[in-house]
């Protein structure tokens, strides 16, 4: 009786299974980036200020946030 070793592709399949969401650290610590960006955009808008408190807060939100989502750090090939 001979076993059969699975194929290569059920064996990535499964390795990827374990990773639902695909983030790695660097996901992570962009995330966190943004997160600290934002929390001072919020604390500069509560001291007054009217120039920096917009800027970091729409680099948090509309930069940093997104980016630490969409970005692929693996590159994975799909072939």
């Amino acid at each position: 009786m001979t076993v059969k070793a699975k194929p290569v592709k059920a064996r990535k399949l499964k390795a990827r299974e374990k990773d639902t969401l695909g983030f790695t650290k660097k996901n992570y610590y962009l995330f966190a980036l943004g997160l600290l960006i934002i929390v001072v955009g919020f604390i500069s808008l509560r001291m007054g200020s009217i120039t920096l408190a917009p800027i970091l807060l729409v680099l948090g939100y509309c930069v940093m946030i997104p980016l630490s989502i969409i970005v692929d750090w693996k590159k994975r090939r799909e072939r």
